[in-house]
C-alpha cells in the first residue's frame, strides 16, 4: 500500500475488510459495544466458542460430579494432554511434546529448575528487555542451586532500548553457557527473535535453548521440534483468548522425556500408575510429566473452544498473514498521520510480532485519553502505547479508526487532563 490517499481513506480500509477471508470470525467474539479493542496482547476477549466450552464442563460438573473425571466428553483426566495435542500444530511440535498446565511463571520455574545444570555451563543467557517475571523465576532457581544470579546471568543488553541484536545474543553464547532463555517476542517493542539461529548457536556451544512464547503463540507459527528447541512456555489468555488467568502451556522436546521435574507433582505422574498412590514419583514419558497439581478444568475449558476458532481460520499461518497485514497498515498510518510519534517495532515483517509500539513522550497519558474514548490499548514504560490489532476480531477499519482517535487526542492535547504517571505518589 503506497498511495498516500489510499492509506488515509477509510473506504480503502473497508475494502480490505470486505476482501478479508477471516472477517467473519469477529462475529464469534464479545467485543464491548462502542469499543475498539486493541489490547488482545494482554487479554483477548471472550468468544462464543470459549463460553460454550466453559458452559459444557459446568453442565458436566452439575450432572456428573466426580464421574466427570472419567465419564465427561471429553474426560477430564486427560484434559491437559488432549489440549496439548490440539496446540501442537501451532507450535510445530509432536502431540506428546505439548501439555497445558500450571501458569507461565510456574512453568519457567519447573523447566529452568529441571534443565539448568551448572556442570553443563554455569552461565545462563537472558536479555535486559525480558518481561520481569522471567528474571524473577530464573534468579530464584539459580539461588536454589547455590548460584549467585549476579554472577551466573549473562544479560544481553539492548543497543537502542527497543530491540536485541541477534549478533549480540550469539556473541554472549560460549562454552561457559549452559542455558539460553529468551522471549520469542519482546513484550514492549514487539520484536520477534530468530529462534532457529539462537537455538543452533546454543546447541553448538553445548547449551540448552528455552523460550517464553507468551507474545507469539496463537499469532505466529512455530517449528519448535524441527528447530530443536529444548523447552518453551506460554500463556493462553493473549492471542489464544482463553480468558483471564487461563491455564498456561509448555513444550518439552522428546529427547528430554524421562527427566524428573524439579517441581514434581502427582498430576505429572504416568497416567497408568497415577492412582497406585506410590510414594515414589513415576514421571509420564511426555511433556505431561511437567504438570504439577490437578488440572483446573474451569480454567482450561475455554481454550478448548478458542482452538476451534484457530482451526476454522485455517490455522495459525492464516492468522499470521492477516496479523502482518494489519500491523503493516498500522505502521503506514502512523508514519503518514502521526509525525509526533515513532514506531518502536521492527518494520521487517520477519522480525515483528503481533503488536506495534507507538512511541511518544506522553504515552502514558495518551493511553488514558484513548481509553476514555473507548480505544482499549495499554502503556508500557517509558514511552510506549501498545496497539495490538489481533487478527481474529480486529479489522482494517478498526485500525484506521484507532489512528483517527490518536490523531484527535494529539490535536486537542486531550491527554493533558490526566495526571502524569506517579503524580501525587510519595
Amino acid at each position: 500500500m503506497n498511495d498516500e490517499e489510499d492509506i488515509a481513506s477509510i473506504e480503502s480500509a473497508r475494502e480490505m475488510d470486505a476482501a478479508d477471508p477471516l472477517s467473519d470470525l469477529r462475529d464469534r467474539f464479545f467485543v464491548p459495544d462502542g469499543e475498539l479493542y486493541m489490547d488482545g496482547n494482554s487479554l483477548g476477549p471472550l468468544s462464543t466458542d470459549a463460553e460454550a466450552a466453559l458452559d459444557h464442563v459446568v453442565d458436566e460438573w452439575r450432572t456428573l460430579g466426580i464421574h466427570g473425571w472419567t465419564d465427561a466428553d471429553p474426560d477430564w483426566f486427560t484434559y491437559g494432554e488432549r489440549l496439548g495435542a490440539r496446540l501442537a500444530p501451532l507450535l510445530g511440535a509432536n502431540p506428546d511434546e505439548v501439555v497445558v498446565a500450571n501458569s507461565t511463571t510456574v512453568n519457567i520455574h519447573t523447566l529452568v529448575g529441571t534443565f539448568y545444570d551448572p556442570e553443563r555451563g554455569e552461565k545462563l543467557v537472558v536479555d535486559d528487555l525480558d518481561f520481569p517475571t522471567d528474571h524473577y523465576a530464573i534468579r530464584a532457581q539459580l539461588r536454589q542451586r547455590g548460584v549467585d544470579p549476579d554472577e551466573a546471568l549473562r544479560v544481553v543488553e539492548s543497543r537502542d532500548g527497543r530491540t536485541i541484536e541477534t549478533e549480540d545474543v550469539l556473541a554472549a553464547i560460549d562454552d561457559d553457557v549452559g542455558m539460553v532463555f529468551l522471549p520469542s517476542v519482546l513484550y514492549r517493542s514487539g520484536q520477534l527473535f530468530d529462534i532457529e539461529t539462537i537455538t543452533e548457536a546454543a546447541h553448538d556451544a553445548g547449551a540448552l535453548a528455552g523460550f517464553d512464547l507468551a507474545h507469539s503463540v496463537g499469532v505466529i507459527p512455530h517449528e519448535l521440534s524441527a528447530v530443536g528447541v529444548d523447552f518453551a512456555v506460554w500463556c493462553t489468555y493473549k492471542y489464544l483468548n482463553a480468558g483471564p488467568g487461563a491455564i498456561a502451556g509448555l513444550y518439552v522436546n522428546e529427547r528430554h522425556f524421562g527427566a524428573t521435574p524439579s517441581l514434581a507433582g502427582w498430576w505429572g505422574n504416568d497416567k497408568e500408575t497415577q492412582f497406585d498412590m506410590a510414594l515414589t514419583y513415576d514421571p509420564a514419558h511426555s511433556a505431561g510429566a511437567f504438570q504439577i497439581g490437578t488440572i483446573p478444568i474451569l480454567a482450561a475449558a475455554p481454550l478448548d473452544g478458542t482452538l476451534d476458532i484457530v482451526e476454522d481460520a485455517g490455522g495459525v499461518a492464516a492468522l499470521r498473514e492477516k496479523s502482518l497485514a494489519l500491523t503493516d497498515y498500522l505502521i503506514e498510518l502512523v508514519d503518514e498521520r502521526l509525525p509526533e510519534c515513532e514506531v518502536g517495532t521492527p518494520r521487517d515483517p520477519a522480525a515483528r510480532g503481533g503488536h506495534v509500539a507507538v512511541e511518544h513522550p506522553e504515552a502514558y497519558r495518551i493511553s488514558l485519553a484513548l481509553k476514555a474514548r473507548g480505544v482499549v490499548v495499554d502503556f508500557r514504560p517509558p514511552n510506549v502505547v501498545r496497539i495490538a490489532p489481533a487478527p481474529a476480531y480486529v479489522g482494517f477499519e478498526d485500525v484506521h479508526r484507532a489512528v483517527d482517535h490518536l490523531r484527535e487526542v494529539l490535536d486537542g492535547t486531550e491527554y493533558e487532563q490526566f495526571d502524569r504517571r506517579g503524580a501525587g505518589v510519595t
